[in-house]
Formats: structure tokens, sequence, C-alpha cells
């Protein structure tokens, strides 16, 4: 898949089965509760009056301020307008059908030659990464790729307005004002300038796509630059989703294939089981292809 499909496909993966996986939101559902997909679909795109979402950023100041966010961050809301793009794409998702053998069949030969390539030019980050956090270099690399492409195309949405938008929409404003918190905490930070960050529709950022919230507890500044850079730095990519996957429980020396102990790690990355598993067939071919 080229690389907008590919963006949107994974978030169809996330986002189109209840709320959102992976890092796409910790509180993720299963794939098989079909209650909150067909809410998405049945809810009101206009459910809000956009002329009120100024008192709702006046609101959200007030409690990120609360939170500890300082001047840099709360300057992030100044001149947000809401995003009904944001809106239509929450309310268009689409169900998701295919098995995994077509899935894997059409996501995986297209991305291995360059997986390979990315294992060989990054292989001492890797090695070094593994041996840190006990996560081996074949699943880093499948996320990474089925993610973004090997961070090809990361999307096109202002992530804080994106975040802001879905904040204040009645749809999940309990799931994503957490989020826009957290975003506001990054940029106070220094880590993203909110100008310039775009991603997917759903506030997703850098090159695995970390929701804010996720980006918070497990980002690293891997390259030791003094900031966690998950969209152009690449040591920090690569071992926040490490760091992200060991801090689920990933297990040293076991294995992650459907029954093993670290399976289910790799479904708290993405709770749709044809995507997890995917995940862990792109992992074994990268990490067979050492051997």
């Amino acid at each position: 898949m080229l690389r907008l499909p590919l963006l949107g496909l994974t978030l169809g993966l996330t986002f189109g089965f209840a709320l959102a996986a992976g890092p796409a939101l910790a509180q993720a559902q299963t794939s098989t509760d079909a209650v909150p997909y067909r809410y998405a679909r049945t809810t009101p795109r206009n459910c809000v009056d956009p002329a009120k979402f100024p008192a709702f950023l006046d609101q959200m100041r007030r409690e990120a301020t609360a939170q500890g966010v300082r001047q840099r961050g709360l300057a992030a809301l100044d001149g947000l307008q809401f995003d009904p793009g944001v809106v239509s794409r929450d309310r268009g998702q689409q169900v998701f059908t295919q098995t995994f053998e077509q899935f894997s069949g059409r996501m995986v030969p297209p991305r291995l030659g360059r997986a390979k390539q990315m294992m060989t030019k990054h292989a001492a980050l890797l090695s070094r990464i593994e041996q840190q956090f006990g996560v081996p270099a074949g699943i880093i690399v499948a996320i990474w790729g089925l993610e973004t492409d090997f961070g090809a195309y990361l999307g096109d949405f202002n992530t804080v307005r994106s975040i802001a938008t879905l904040a204040y929409d009645c749809r999940r404003p309990e799931k994503f004002r957490p989020e826009l918190i957290a975003v506001l905490k990054i940029v106070d930070h220094g880590d993203i300038n909110p100008q310039t960050a775009k991603g997917a529709w759903a506030g997703e950022i850098g090159q695995t796509q970390f929701m804010p919230t996720q980006y918070l507890k497990f980002a690293i500044d891997y390259d030791g630059d003094g900031r966690r850079d998950l969209v152009r730095s690449i040591p920090d990519v690569l071992a926040s989703t490490a760091n992200y996957l060991k801090g689920y429980g990933w297990q040293r020396g076991q294995g992650w294939q459907p029954g093993e102990p670290n399976f289910s790690v790799v479904q708290d990355w993405n709770k749709a089981e044809v995507y997890a598993r995917t995940i862990a067939y792109f992992g074994q071919q990268l990490e067979a292809s050492r051997r």
C-alpha cells in the first residue's frame, strides 16, 4: 500500500474497531466489540457547535494550567480552529474485513526488502537497544515499517488541532481530553513545535505513531540531544518503541507469535488481531533473515 493509504489503514485497524489501539490509545477495546464502531457511524457530524470551540479552549487552558502546563504549552491553543475534516474522518471509519493471510500478504512482502536494509543500516543501534530493553530488532523494525513505512509518511493533519477537535467533539471527549493535556505538556517540554507538528487525523505522533499520553510515558531521548524527538530522530524512535513494549511487559528471550508470552504485548500495541498477527509475522521474518 502507498504511504497515505498505509496510514489510513493502520488507523482503520485501530480507531475503526472501537476506540484505538497500541500507542493510539491505552484504553483500546478489542475488535470484536462492534458497538463503539456503530456509534462512530451513527453519531452526527455536527453534534457540537464550532462557535463555542474558543470557550472550550479557554476551559482546557485552565485545566492544563492546573496540571502544570506552562506558557509555552498553553500558547499551542492560541488561534486554533475546530477541524470538521477530523470529525469526518472519525465518522467515516470502515469495518476492516481482511483475513490475516490477505492483510499480511499485502503488507509484508512489499516492505520486507526495505526492512532488511533498515536492519543492516541500523544494526549497531538496534543491537544496543535490544541489549538494553530486551526487544529484538525484527519486531521493532516490523512496527516501524507497518506504521509509517519507516517514517516516510507521518500524516498531514496538525497534531494539536486534531486532538483539540476530538477532545471537543461529542463522541469521545473523555478519551481525548487527557490526550490534549498530554500534547500540551509535550509542547511545553520543547519536544514538538505546535505550528509544524503534523500527523494522522487522530493525533498520533512520530514514526511509530504514539498518542501523546504514551509519548509522555515511553518516549526516550536516546540520541542525547535533550529532546524526545519521535519525528526526526531514528534513535529516539526505535528506542522509544522498544521502551513501550518493555513497559507493557515484554519478556526478554521469549517468543511473540500467537500463543507465546510476548504476543499479548504485541496486542497491547494494536488490539486488532489481524494487525497484531501481522506485526508478529513480519518480525519473525526479519529475525529469520539475521540467522
